[in-house]
């Protein structure tokens, strides 16, 4: 279910709606007043739930209520014959039309929203009825329940934007305009947390094993030494899950599962000739591709080479996840006494841990121990039951790709692919940019790794294409001082000398479909790249060497089909977030035709 925040910013742009009525003059007065008065009053009511006690049920269907009935109250006025004359009148005829269709959205919007508040208002509930310590039936009868009404939900909103596009762009008065444009956008973030809340609400149950048990390959990721998905695999474990009761088992370090004699998995001559016949016989290497469902394939693969036994899915998150689950479940205790936080679990894996344990055996087990005590804790939190807390860490995880999920069952990824969570390379068309890194020299220097990308749109081209830059800026940001050997070794070339904190990664920038890199620079300088292809995406790459607290930067020149698409810039969940900027030069184009 959407947030109250993304409730409240449905109708931010009424004000200025009404206020675009009142200039554009020659209208019925107490009409434009009135619309005015009632599109304000949504605002307040919608901007009410600020203060209002937003776990309470009925405190949110009053609020709702009242910003209903206004908006009904301007959708009322501005369905009168007077106002629909005005939409034929020359120069205010496009404000009139632009003004009618705000107002009709805004109380389709609020109905929707009425909708949503009272089928989830037993998700709410359920939360305050769990039987026990990670028994989650109570919440997975609750979104069955509610399924129906988001997935409904969907196609309204869906509609509503459809009415709002189609009114006037420009009317003549900038205020309604900005409004129109307001409305779009916050149509838009309420479509994506509602389709979110859908697919949450269709797929959590049975994956949650309604139907019976199910059991997923959990990954560990360590983003200190960086892959496709995220980080190297330094721990995994069983997931189960039987009518709503979670449990983890079998909690091992990556060496635990044995590289397999030949390929699990076959994803074509492609991917082969990319990443290697070890991309789908080695776990350190199985998740060299941003695309999850590659990765998670492989471990299911190599999990049923080694016991015989399939696997229903796969999970992966990193420390950074458990930070986030942290702040949810509070503080965990290791055996010994050691306190894991949110505040202190990715510097205690990621850097501190190396320093610690000299011997790796005895790091991998710290990191075992953090993992099953963590994991412990939040099967059985009361809270990861509370939507009202749990929401909030989950969409931060999802949106920061903290979580990937996978599902064997084809009807289950189909919706997780069209999702962050199923954590896929996406083959739809328009502008699109992704920075990647794999670290090529077996170091952990990678939770050192500071990453920006800008993303240049540039004038379009008589043939309906535009040439775009991407500019890649990277730095080795290693501390000075002496680092533990384990963290600083050149595994790529270990008889050969490396100053110490050197690191060498292997940088892609995966455009989109039908663009095509021109040239390159590397700090200014003409460089040379290679060209691939993974799903349709042309993947433009090179191999780096960074001396100590060394920057560089990495530019592309590209030309790309025009697509009045948003850009699409996925980013890699690393330890340190990416610094991303989208520009726009020139004016928009339409393809020739």
């Amino acid at each position: 279910m959407p947030s109250s925040r993304s409730r409240r910013a449905v109708l931010i742009g009424l004000p200025s709606l009404a206020l675009g009525l009142m200039l554009a003059g020659g209208w019925s007065a107490h009409l434009a007043l009135g619309t005015r008065e009632h599109l304000e009053a949504a605002r307040d009511a919608l901007l009410r739930l600020r203060t209002a006690d937003v776990e309470s049920a009925s405190a949110v269907a009053g609020v709702l209520a009242d910003a209903r009935r206004h908006a009904h109250e301007a959708r009322r006025l501005t369905d009168r014959p007077e106002w629909r004359l005005f939409t034929h009148v020359p120069v205010v005829g496009a404000g009139a039309t632009t003004t009618r269709g705000l107002a009709a959205a805004a109380a389709q919007l609020t109905d929707v929203l009425s909708e949503i508040q009272r089928a989830g208002t037993p998700l709410i509930e359920a939360g305050t009825r769990s039987t026990g310590a990670g028994d989650l039936r109570p919440i997975l009868a609750g979104l069955d329940a509610v399924a129906p009404a988001l997935d409904h939900a969907v196609t309204r909103i869906a509609a509503v934007r459809t009415l709002v596009a189609a009114t006037p762009e420009y009317t003549g008065v900038p205020a309604l305009d900005l409004a129109r444009g307001t409305m779009l956008r916050e149509i838009d973030r309420l479509s994506g947390w509602v389709r979110a809340g859908a697919d949450a609400a269709t797929l959590l149950p049975p994956m949650l094993g309604r139907d019976g048990p199910r059991q997923y390959f959990l990954a560990f990721q360590t983003n200190a030494e960086a892959r496709g998905t995220g980080g190297l695999v330094g721990a995994f474990g069983i997931l189960t899950a039987d009518h709503g009761r979670l449990g983890i088992r079998r909690l091992s370090a990556n060496n635990g599962l044995a590289p397999s004699s030949a390929p699990v998995a076959d994803f074509g001559p492609a991917f082969t000739s990319r990443y290697g016949r070890g991309a789908t016989s080695l776990l350190s290497v199985s998740n060299l591709s941003p695309h999850f469902p590659y990765a998670a394939a492989t471990w299911a693969g190599l999990w049923e080479r080694k016991t015989g036994r399939s696997l229903d899915g796969a999970i992966a998150t990193d420390p950074v996840g458990l930070a986030h689950l942290l702040k949810l479940i509070g503080p965990v205790r290791l055996p010994g006494g050691e306190t894991v936080t949110a505040a202190n679990v990715v510097d205690l894996t990621e850097r501190t841990s190396y320093a610690r344990y000299p011997n790796p055996a005895e790091r991998k087990r710290f990191l075992i121990r953090i993992a099953a005590a963590v994991s412990e804790a939040l099967v059985g939190a009361e809270d990861v039951a509370d939507p009202a807390r749990a929401l909030p860490v989950l969409s931060r995880l999802v949106n920061e790709r903290r979580v990937q999920v996978w599902s064997r069952r084809d009807d289950e990824e189909r919706r997780l692919a069209a999702t962050p969570l199923g954590g896929t390379l996406p083959r739809r068309p328009g502008p699109f940019a992704a920075l990647v890194i794999n670290n090529s020299g077996g170091t952990k220097l990678d939770y050192y790794l500071k990453r920006s990308l800008t993303y240049t749109l540039g004038p379009c081209r008589g043939d309906g294409r535009r040439t775009s830059t991407v500019r890649i800026r990277l730095a080795n940001d290693v501390p000075r001082g002496r680092l533990p050997t384990y963290v600083t070794g050149r595994l790529d070339a270990p008889r050969s000398r490396h100053t110490p904190g050197s690191n060498r990664l292997w940088v892609s920038l995966y455009a989109g479909i039908g663009a095509r890199a021109t040239a390159a620079r590397l700090d200014g300088r003409p460089v040379g790249f290679y060209a691939e292809t993974e799903l349709s995406h042309p993947v433009y790459s090179t191999v780096l060497e960074f001396a100590p607290r060394q920057a560089r930067t990495l530019e592309f020149d590209l030309v790309e089909p025009y697509s009045a698409a948003s850009p699409v810039v996925p980013v890699q969940p690393l330890v340190r977030p990416q610094r991303t900027a989208i520009r726009r030069e020139g004016q928009n184009c339409a393809p020739s035709p």
